[in-house]
């Protein structure tokens, strides 16, 4: 009879993920609930509306080998949009959402608008100490080349599954993996590398303070993704943080010079 009721449920759960997926396929829909570059396995509570204003500011001058010759500065990075929590289920939560990204000083990106969504289900759900599970899109649009401007992201369309598991002490640890467009994630050659792993630590540092959260992740792939990205937060009220964080690019050639970070999170209501 156990065993019944749990395939019951995993069906449910298997039934509820593939209606969404449906539902969302077609809708021309950017950044997910993420740690600090990456998607996370968070997903927005029903209902709530999380408005994020995120800022990628250069650490340092153009490039050595900039895709433009135009500014003497890399552009910086600017992208504002909500995600939407939507499933009223405590073990099987969904989000979507919409994002305007551009180049802060020459906003050329001919998609600037994109999106994603997201389904999982929490640690716990499924059985006594299981993981966090995720599956989603991000980065939706029409596909374009990466020649068109550095970190802008429209039209990557990649999906990805992540895993996450709180340990005592040590803090929550996540690894998954990405594909995306073939056309926009490319190496310096310019052939297509679209895929790699996604890595993360984070934790709350309720030792010093409830408030604080650290985090460090990692984005494989020899593309303008790539990435190693580390920074902290503080919850200024119950529904108002800012990440402050410093994102290091493994090619810089595509992706520019690295950038320092500042992520407003809102949450309505």
């Amino acid at each position: 009879m156990k065993k019944r009721n749990a395939m019951n449920k995993v069906s449910k759960v298997l039934s509820l993920a593939t209606t969404i997926t449906i539902a969302l396929t077609g809708v021309a829909m950017a950044t997910p609930s993420t740690q600090i570059w990456i998607p996370s396995t968070d997903i927005q509570t029903y209902k709530t509306i999380h408005l994020g204003i995120d800022n990628y500011f250069r650490a340092s001058g153009v490039s050595k080998s900039p895709p433009t010759t135009a500014a003497s500065r890399d552009a910086n990075i600017m992208d504002i949009g909500p995600t939407v929590g939507i499933s009223p289920y405590e073990k099987v939560k969904a989000e979507v959402g919409f994002d305007y990204l551009v180049n802060a000083n020459d906003p050329n990106d001919n998609h600037p608008w994109s999106g994603n969504f997201k389904i999982g289900t929490p640690e716990d759900s499924i059985f006594k100490s299981s993981p966090a599970i995720a599956l989603g899109m991000y980065n939706l649009g029409p596909s374009q080349s990466q020649s068109i401007a550095p970190l802008v992201t429209s039209g990557q369309n990649i999906v990805y599954a992540l895993m996450a598991k709180t340990l005592p002490v040590v803090g929550r640890l996540s690894a998954g993996y990405y594909h995306g467009s073939e056309k926009a994630l490319v190496n310096t050659s310019g052939n297509s590398a679209n895929d790699g792993v996604l890595l993360s630590w984070d934790r709350a540092m309720t030792e010093i303070n409830d408030k604080l959260w650290f985090a460090v992740d990692y984005q494989g792939g020899n593309n303008v993704d790539g990435a190693v990205n580390f920074g902290g937060s503080w919850n200024f009220a119950p529904n108002v943080s800012v990440i402050f964080g410093y994102d290091v690019y493994t090619k810089q050639s595509l992706a520019g010079n690295n950038t320092f970070t500042t992520q407003l999170d809102i949450n309505f209501p």
